[in-house]
């Protein structure tokens, strides 16, 4: 009888192995454009807030100053910063700070979107158009934002329209640079196919050209939503009424300075939940796009 090993066993020897999900990370981690699965993701996301938060508790540990490496006046500890949540949301109203800024971010901002999207379409499409917005273009978007606030009380005067009118210039450029770029990326294949089937000018634009750039221009506007919300702390700072940009200067100024970081962490988490939802809805209105899943 022979000692060789049967045609199963060879087989079951040549099949390779398969390399588990964390050791494939690894392999891959210095891959120039390896792209990471979502648990990765996830991982160096955390790793990431942990690294933080580590050097955070390391740099204000000790309960005097003295005993400290950076000053409790300049950063609290987590749980002196965590601990004040309270006062700042029920004794300096948050949430009705925030809801007003947000409705001003949504006027300013829905306003430039209402004039520098359609200027934007006719921009990437007619070529004389784009010639002719083009200074105001490259002007509204090199100008420093902080210029703007001069420029906002002498044509808004004072009361709510300086900063609806403040967010209005500042976004407006950008939304109409974007929009005629979306436009312009729109292949002109897509043009000449609908010419040969007999479209007009007006079909080819409203029914291809609007149609295939709309998904970018969307985005666009979601990206841009967020640096919106970001302006509003330059905005409300032209009268010191109210909003989260006022808490945030009311606190550096006469404290208690640990609500500054809490502003800025609850700011960026709710400026987060807002591109989430508008990310959902972008993906349902444009399924033909981003696909069903």
């Amino acid at each position: 009888m022979s000692d060789a090993p049967g045609p199963d066993t060879r087989k079951e020897e040549a099949r390779p192995r398969r390399a588990s999900p964390v050791a494939g990370f690894f392999t891959g981690f210095f891959k120039i454009r390896d792209e990471p699965s979502v648990v990765g993701r996830a991982f160096m996301a955390m790793l990431c807030i942990g690294g933080i938060a580590a050097l955070w508790f390391y740099v204000t540990r000790g309960a005097t100053a003295a005993e400290r490496i950076v000053s409790p006046t300049t950063i609290g500890s987590p749980a002196e910063v965590f601990g004040s949540f309270p006062s700042l949301w029920f004794d300096r109203a948050l949430t009705r700070n925030l809801a007003v800024s947000l409705w001003r971010v949504l006027q300013g901002f829905g306003l430039a979107v209402l004039v520098g999207v359609p200027i934007g379409i006719l921009c990437g499409a007619y070529k004389r158009i784009d010639a002719f917005f083009a200074p105001i273009s490259i002007f509204g978007r090199n100008v420093p934002v902080v210029a703007l606030v001069p420029l906002a009380l002498l044509w808004f005067g004072t009361g709510e329209a300086p900063k609806i009118g403040f967010l209005f210039i500042a976004c407006v450029a950008f939304i109409l640079f974007d929009a005629s770029r979306a436009v312009g990326d729109v292949s002109s294949d897509y043009l000449d196919t609908a010419y040969t089937l007999g479209a007009s000018r007006r079909q080819a634009l409203t029914k291809v050209i609007i149609p295939l750039a709309m998904p970018a221009i969307f985005n666009s506007v979601r990206l841009l939503f967020g640096l919106a919300f970001g302006y509003i702390i330059v905005a409300e700072a032209l009268d010191m009424d109210s909003g989260i940009g006022v808490l945030i200067m009311q606190s550096q100024r006469r404290g208690p300075r640990e609500h500054v970081y809490l502003i800025l962490l609850f700011i960026t988490v709710v400026a987060f939940l807002l591109d989430r939802v508008l990310y959902f809805v972008q993906r349902r209105l444009f399924a033909y796009r981003y696909g069903r899943s």
